[in-house]
């Protein structure tokens, strides 16, 4: 006890030297909930708060109404953020989509995301402002503005969920898709984010642990106020259960995620195929403008296997290279032609083709595909803004010169087209005349496709998503297909089967590494650059490896959580002791004060007490002998003349002696 009180004397002793630091810390603490309460509520000027009392409501109903609005709010911000970062593959699609729609060309879905990641930083923010302001037990006061904006931020996610559900669902695909490569490392992300949550929140169940035992030992000295307590304590387990319960369910069920987690990048090293090869689409479009000479030419130079490409025939039977319905995004056709911008491009002669200029767009920064790509060199630039549209002969003799492969879409022409019933003879007399080997074209239209046979018979013949059977009958052993749909639509049928399996339009190198795990031939890819450079594949680990890791980080985080939890425990436990120390030492003074001034009250009554008279008892040695009145002694006699009986007077007298 002596240690202990000398302890909680130093410490006041120290406080009291440390007034400046007080107040600083409390200047601080101003600016500090004058931040919260501006951010959260709009209220810029100091107000001393009144405390909630805890264990009790932190708002009104209609502010738990807002609360839970915005958790919801961030829970669709956070999700959607994640869906398209995820999705991020899908970007220059998404691009195109809306150019269709608008027919301006812009960066649309950097704009998307850069609206997710703001909805998301926004509502977490609010979220942690909540949270610092519960902790100073200030009530909550959501502003009108933030209200506003969190529901205007929920109705933009439900439309985008319904326009995505319904025109581009197969975007969730991808998100499914992700988790396959990601789980892993999200399963071990989350154990080290649950690790670093523990801290905060072992000190608040350590405090309301506090909070019970000292309203406990209380109790004693308020039994008025016994049945409140009560409730009050009840209110304090409650929150400590509803804190703490989900927060060991979750851990545990992270503890055992990996007996539910298939990864195909989790395998032995000796089981991993081969790396897939390259088909560059529409020749290397971040390089040069997409369906050129440049851009197949820079293909070629990046070690593309093959070529990827899209036929159209111009109405005096000329196959051209061309993606869109329309000339507008690739050509000067606006500027040409204005009033034929919307016609398809197989409405025109080849000598109207052969005049637009088919690369100028690619060299202006409002127009360039792709927001990721390198700038061009001047020389580049000179090179591109002078192309135009070539023939599919032209790219058939640069496949034939560097022996690569082919592979194409080929677009039927529409009504009343010169061609409409044999543009697919037309197109294999063109491959033919060339002279390029026959093996080098994967022949991937299906219209028409016993002629081909016939005139070709050594075209490779590419199929599409179709059944094993259907390819079995057909005789094809080759297939075309979205990596999206492959991926959940029987890929180990396919394997099973011995079918060659090119994926298209893979650009990120984590769906790369999923397709080379899963033992893919070939991708087609705008990013050859990029993805030629990977020597294995990203989130590649081995089931002894990832099994070592799983239970070292379980080992570990589980240590440092009960490590964690038994320190604020230990900390509260010996704060509680100190108070109660120091609760004690007051006690202990106080009485020690009371007793002391009771025996200064008899001390001074005795001494001035007159003399005894003759016949009384005589003196009794030991006492002391003096004539002099005690300092205050007229004040004791006051005290006791308005309070008869709270100091006992001995009854016996004391006769003095005279010395002569």
């Amino acid at each position: 006890m002596p240690r202990r009180v000398s302890r909680i004397e130093s410490r006041r002793k120290e406080g009291e030297q440390d007034d400046d630091s007080w107040i600083t810390r409390i200047f601080n603490y101003k600016c500090y909930i004058t931040f919260l309460t501006g951010c959260y509520s709009c209220h810029w000027k100091f107000v001393r708060w009144e405390k909630t009392k805890l264990g009790s409501c932190c708002c009104t109903r209609r502010e738990q109404f807002f609360c839970t609005v915005l958790v919801i709010a961030f829970i669709m911000s956070a999700f959607m953020l994640f869906t398209w970062i995820e999705t991020s593959n899908e970007y220059f699609g998404f691009n195109w989509v809306v150019f269709l729609v608008t027919g301006s060309w812009f960066f649309w879905s950097i704009l998307m995301l850069s609206f997710f990641i703001i909805l998301t930083a926004y509502t977490l923010l609010l979220l942690i402002l909540g949270i610092l302001l519960l902790r100073e037990r200030i009530e909550l006061y959501l502003h009108t503005c933030h209200k506003i904006l969190i529901l205007v931020a929920i109705l933009l996610h439900i439309l985008l969920m319904v326009v995505l559900f319904k025109f581009w669902n197969e975007r969730w695909l991808v998100v499914g898709l992700s988790l396959k490569i990601f789980a892993p490392y999200v399963h071990l992300s989350c154990i080290i984010l649950m690790v670093i949550i523990s801290w905060p929140l072992t000190i608040y169940v350590a405090y309301l642990e506090r909070e019970v035992r000292i309203r406990r030992s209380r109790t004693s000295y308020y039994q008025k106020e016994s049945l409140k307590k009560y409730n009050i304590f009840t209110r304090l387990r409650a929150l400590q259960l509803a804190i703490g319960l989900p927060f060991i369910l979750i851990l545990i069920c992270l503890y055992a995620m990996p007996l539910g987690i298939y990864s195909p990048c989790i395998q032995e090293k000796e089981e991993l195929g081969p790396k897939p090869v390259f088909f560059a689409h529409r020749g290397s479009p971040m390089a040069g403008p997409e369906n050129t000479m440049m851009a197949f030419e820079k293909s070629v130079e990046e070690g593309a296997y093959g070529l990827e490409t899209d036929v159209h025939l111009s109405v005096d039977q000329v196959p051209f290279l061309m993606h869109d319905y329309d000339l507008r995004r690739t050509t000067n056709i606006r500027e040409v032609m204005p009033e034929a911008a919307f016609n398809h491009p197989s409405s025109f002669t080849w000598h109207n083709l052969s005049n637009l200029n088919a690369g100028e767009w690619f060299v202006r920064p409002a127009t360039r595909p792709y927001f990721n790509m390198d700038y061009l060199t001047e020389e580049d630039k000179k090179r591109a803004s002078n192309q135009s549209i070539p023939q599919l002969a032209d790219l058939l003799n640069l496949a034939k010169k560097e022996k690569k492969f082919v592979i194409f879409d080929l677009f039927g022409p529409p009504p009343k087209h010169p061609l409409r019933n044999t543009y697919v003879r037309r197109v294999v007399s063109v491959i033919l005349a060339s002279k390029i080997e026959q093996h080098l074209i994967f022949w991937l239209p299906g219209h028409d496709r016993d002629y081909v046979r016939y005139m070709a018979p050594g075209f490779q013949h590419v199929g599409r998503l179709f059944s094993i059977e259907r390819l079995t009958k057909e005789n094809i052993s080759i297939i075309n297909v979205d990596y999206k749909r492959l991926f959940h639509n029987g890929l180990k049928d396919y394997k099973a089967a011995n079918i060659n399996i090119n994926l298209y339009l893979v650009n990120e190198p984590w769906i790369f590494s999923l397709a080379w795990c899963s033992r893919i031939n070939s991708v087609t890819t705008d990013n050859i650059p990029i993805l030629s450079q990977l020597t294995r594949p990203h989130f590649f680990m081995t089931p002894r490896f990832y099994m070592a890791i799983w239970v070292l980080l379980d080992i570990v985080s589980a240590v440092i959580i009960s490590a964690i939890f038994y320190f604020h425990w230990w900390r509260e436990l010996k704060e509680e002791k100190l108070l109660e120390a120091s609760r004690t030492f007051r006690g202990s003074q106080s009485l020690s004060v009371s007793v002391e001034q009771n025996e200064d009250q008899e001390a001074s009554h005795l001494a001035n007490k007159p003399p005894n008279r003759v016949g009384d008892k005589p003196w009794t040695p030991g006492l002391p002998i003096t004539n002099k009145t005690h300092p205050g002694t007229s004040h004791v006699e006051g005290l006791l003349e308005k309070k008869p009986g709270s100091v006992k007077i001995a009854k016996s007298a004391v006769t003095p002696v005279v010395r002569t």
